[in-house]
């Protein structure tokens, strides 16, 4: 079986390869202030097709914490396609999403429980926008009464 000849949309995804630093504010809590957190990111390239990042922080009580992203592009289906797992999670996640006109905005669609732990499932965005190409932002959010809610933005800085 001969590989698949990469296409413009799996080029985009290489650009995400190297060594990041990343640092976000999550909401605590009802009547409670944000809270801050930081970690790293290192993205590599699995052949010219796909990515495979692996991110590593402190959780608010101290553990670590370690998740795992592929990312890639479906030609057939014109879709970029993926994954997230986390150590502080038992739901595996499944992406599907599509670059804005611009090309620096992807949004992947998922659905995954919801944050009230009563086994009820939700719809979900992680939305990846370059900045530049040494700073990317993450925001997530939760369809809820209809409306989109961010709930997290992650902002991306390349080390090397």
């Amino acid at each position: 079986m001969q590989a698949p000849e990469p296409q413009e949309a799996h080029r985009w995804l290489q650009r995400l390869v190297g060594e990041w630093k990343w640092e976000m504010e999550a909401p605590a809590g009802p009547d409670q202030p944000a809270t801050k957190h930081e970690g790293t990111e290192s993205v590599r390239p699995l052949g010219e097709l796909w990515t495979i990042g692996e991110g590593s922080s402190t959780m608010p009580d101290g553990s670590s914490a370690s998740t795992v992203m592929t990312l890639g592009y479906d030609p057939a289906r014109q879709r970029f396609v993926g994954t997230f797992i986390g150590s502080m999670m038992t739901h595996l996640w499944i992406y599907e999403g599509r670059l804005d006109a611009s090309g620096d905005k992807l949004t992947l669609d998922a659905e995954g429980p919801t944050f009230t732990g009563d086994g009820e499932m939700a719809q979900y965005q992680d939305e990846m926008e370059w900045v530049s190409d040494e700073h990317r932002v993450l925001r997530s959010r939760v369809l809820q009464g209809g409306e989109w809610q961010q709930f997290m933005e992650a902002h991306y800085r390349r080390v090397r």
